[in-house]
């Protein structure tokens, strides 16, 4: 078997592909840039090809992927800065990456007979209410421009393709970039104190573990829509906040604020990013561990515990 994987140099590209190599899968990456740009130290894996690609491009797609002619494409590039999508002069541009690339590798998929997985976000449903979200719900409502588009790209794949998974996650963490617990640690190394909301609720998703699900599905026929976050319950991001210095070692001390008491950000987030997991169950694939646990070897691997 033979897997792109796009988005290399992101959270999750750079874990799905390492992963996929471990058990002896033939991969090939692929991102924006002329030369992987992502963790420096030797961790990317060396012996995977990779493939410069602009998924805005379809002839570009169409080359490389024709070219390469992978039986699976697992598609984790994507325009992520939530708040700057909100921006006039960004949404061109991020409805050209979410909407457009997607289905642009969508129709060659299509014309080299691939499977895809398309990694998609809570971000798709209106975040209200206290509900898990169904992975098979077709209430689609988005509160921003991020969510807008990630949902156009679901259609795109759904539209044009048979064989896909679609996969939506959550707060996701990796080595690979900038997230959460990254500037939770930071500001609250030069604050004695910080704030954080707790009206919005979730459950945290590490991209080590996610990618060993994704290598798992990718590898069956079991298509369709699917959850994936870390188990150990619905919290708030005080929660995993006062877990990320409890666990570090940090006295910072930590305030609940409400959304509205933190201040209007560009974009509107969800109050509700639960989501249903049992589908995966129900499919036979193993659920991810406990996201406390999964924090605790982050943690190690970044260094902050020893």
């Amino acid at each position: 078997m033979k897997v792109f994987v796009t988005g290399v140099a992101g959270q999750l590209g750079h874990d799905v592909i390492n992963e996929l190599h471990k058990r002896g899968i033939e991969t090939v990456g692929s991102d924006i840039h002329d030369i992987y740009s992502g963790i420096q130290d030797g961790s990317f894996v060396t012996e995977s090809e990779y493939r410069k690609m602009d998924i805005t491009d379809l002839s570009e797609v169409d080359a490389v992927l024709s070219e390469v002619n992978p039986d699976a494409v697992i598609h984790c590039a994507a325009w992520t800065a939530v708040d700057l999508a909100e921006d006039e002069d960004k949404r061109e541009k991020v409805f050209a990456i979410n909407v457009n690339g997607t289905k642009n590798i969508a129709k060659i998929c299509k014309k080299i007979d691939a499977k895809m997985m398309y990694i998609s976000t809570d971000y798709v449903f209106n975040g209200q209410g206290t509900k898990a979200w169904d992975p098979d719900c077709k209430e689609y409502a988005p509160l921003n421009v991020y969510g807008e588009t990630k949902l156009g790209g679901e259609h795109a794949v759904s539209s044009i393709l048979s064989r896909y998974f679609i996969v939506r996650i959550a707060w996701v963490f990796g080595l690979n970039g900038k997230n959460f617990i990254k500037t939770m640690l930071s500001v609250g190394k030069t604050h004695p104190e910080v704030r954080v909301v707790n009206d919005q609720i979730g459950t945290p998703t590490y991209t080590l573990d996610l990618s060993r699900l994704l290598a798992d599905m990718i590898e069956t026929d079991k298509y369709g829509y699917y959850h994936a976050t870390n188990e150990g319950g619905f919290i708030s991001w005080y929660d995993f906040t006062c877990e990320i210095y409890r666990q570090a070692g940090m006295d910072t001390i930590v305030h609940p604020v409400t959304t509205a008491e933190y201040g209007i950000s560009k974009a509107a987030r969800p109050f509700n990013s639960r989501l249903d997991k049992s589908k995966l169950k129900e499919n036979g694939f193993e659920p991810l561990p406990d996201w406390k646990d999964a924090l605790n070897r982050y943690l190690h691997e970044i260094g902050e515990i020893r």
